[in-house]
């Protein structure tokens, strides 16, 4: 079990590319214990800086989000890996949820996930969350922006994230199972601006659409293609 007030064995991974403008947000919301691995796949707009000035330990990887996950995962040496976008802050709550899952002996051959939660007053996003809650509870598919609380060992041994262009996430979370993925009671804050502008109903489409293809076989490089 984890003792208060000592640091957790949690290392966060974030993935950026470009990522000024909401990656100090999700630095902030973090406590500050944790070692935080930000792999760059090339920014040009001073993400790199901000990073290396809040501390964070940086690696320059290719672009693809993928390939940026395995590369943190791959510098960190910490027991338990926290995989999260660079959009994404989490809520209120979170290491309490967090330190709790780390401390059951039975979650080190599972994985935990965070609600999804937009930071957007509309209805429509509470119905995007709503379907991500049960899209993550059913099926047993949590996407990125909910974040992925995972032990080392467990990541390792079930080949950590493969260089894929689109549908690392899910990917990964298929490897993990529907029976061995636990919500976390804490909510994962994503930026809406995606939502916003490709329109509430467009987007959740395209997603739904992209990962039909996915389970139908199609490779996700054309995957890729097509989501733009």
């Amino acid at each position: 079990m984890i003792t208060a007030g000592l640091p957790m064995p949690l290392a966060v991974v974030i993935p950026t590319l470009n990522a000024a403008a909401t990656l100090m947000a999700t630095l902030d919301a973090l406590n500050g214990d944790e070692h935080v691995v930000v792999a760059d796949g090339g920014s040009t707009d001073g993400t790199v800086g901000l990073a290396r000035q809040a501390g964070a330990t940086v690696v320059m990887t290719p672009p693809g989000r993928g390939s940026q996950l395995a590369a943190g995962a791959a510098l960190a040496t910490e027991d338990w890996l926290l995989f999260l976008h660079a959009d994404t802050r989490l809520g209120a709550g979170w290491r309490g949820a967090v330190e709790r899952f780390i401390g059951e002996p039975a979650n080190a051959t599972r994985a935990g996930y965070f609600r999804l939660r937009f930071a957007s007053d509309r209805p429509e996003a509470r119905r995007v969350e709503r379907m991500a809650a049960w899209r993550a509870g059913a099926l047993g598919l949590p996407y990125g922006d909910q974040g992925l609380l995972i032990a080392r060992c467990h990541y390792e041994g079930l080949g950590g994230y493969r260089s894929l262009p689109l549908m690392e996430d899910v990917d990964l979370a298929r490897r993990i199972g529907r029976a061995r993925l636990c919500a976390l009671p804490a909510e994962a804050v994503t930026s809406a601006v995606r939502y916003e502008r490709d329109g509430w109903w467009l987007r959740p489409t395209r997603n739904l659409a992209c990962l039909s293809l996915y389970f139908a076989g199609v490779p996700p490089r054309v995957i890729r293609t097509l989501y733009g």
